[in-house]
């Protein structure tokens, strides 16, 4: 079977990370507009399956919880039945993501819909992956009470944020955001310490994935026309971010920083996971 060298899958791959589009990709590594589509799919299927089985017996402690809404073909509002028909996934999905204040890890995250099913799964997939009792902080979404009861008991503490916004001024545009005026903090169970109460550190991750990936950027149309490459955009963002790139504050990774890994990782080594997948689906055939 003819396949791409690893150099040239190594290009392919770190154009996608950088946020290069498909055509552009096309153009700077010569390599076929199909390929450059599948590539990326097939290597954001092995990062998910290695940051899944990496990541556990985590020794985080502060935790923050939080969610983003994008959309698969055509927002909810926009979707009727011959869409559906062509394309069964779309409509809105959310990207529910969980990041450790300290080391700025994110241990796991889940694409779904904005109910309880998924957050009770993406809850119940965090707290298999830690060792010690940490302190969470989400914002007011009522979902989250329930699914960290459930997935933690009273073995955790946990707070809710609740920021307040100002009412819209007649001079703003559609464009402007509200002001936040407040915050209104509730302690849901144990004893979490006041000073770490935040959402500041999730929220700025958020920032981060609509800045560098392009499938969250607003307002244009990047968004993903499958779920299968959703997803797979969505695992090789999050491999990039644990261990390739270097955190600005912490300087070094934050998988390095959580003491999941002791070196730096670079595309090529993802290369490398791909294609011994590849070598082990061979013989397994």
């Amino acid at each position: 079977m003819n396949r791409l060298d690893s150099r040239a899958r190594t290009q392919v791959i770190s154009a996608s990370l950088e946020g290069c589009s498909i055509r552009s990709t096309v153009r700077m590594t010569g390599v076929s507009k199909k390929i450059v589509m599948r590539l990326p799919v097939e290597a954001g299927t092995v990062a998910a399956a290695y940051q899944n089985w990496l990541f556990h017996n985590l020794a985080c402690r502060r935790l923050q919880l939080d969610e983003m809404w994008a959309f698969i073909g055509a927002k909810e509002k926009n979707v009727t039945p011959e869409i559906v028909a062509k394309n069964p996934n779309a409509g809105d999905v959310w990207l529910w993501v969980a990041i450790d204040a300290n080391t700025k890890l994110v241990p796991c995250w889940s694409l779904g819909g904005h109910d309880a099913g998924v957050a009770k799964d993406f809850v119940d997939d965090l707290a298999s992956r830690l060792k010690h009792r940490v302190q969470l902080t989400t914002d007011g979404l009522k979902l989250y009470v329930e699914a960290i009861e459930r997935a933690f008991g009273c073995d955790v503490d946990y707070s809710i944020l609740q920021k307040i916004y100002g009412t819209a001024q007649a001079n703003e545009t559609r464009y402007s955001p509200a002001t936040c005026v407040g915050t209104d903090v509730r302690q849901v169970s144990g004893n979490p310490g006041p000073k770490h109460v935040s959402t500041s550190f999730v929220e700025r991750q958020n920032l981060s994935v609509r800045m560098s990936l392009r499938r969250y950027t607003r307002s244009t149309n990047a968004f993903s026309r499958k779920l299968e490459n959703h997803a797979a955009a969505v695992a090789l963002y999050y491999f990039s971010y644990n261990l390739i790139k270097i955190h600005g504050t912490l300087r070094c990774t934050p998988a390095t920083a959580a003491g999941v890994t002791d070196r730096l990782w670079e595309t090529s080594d993802l290369v490398a996971l791909l294609e011994a997948h590849e070598r082990d689906a061979e013989r397994a055939a």
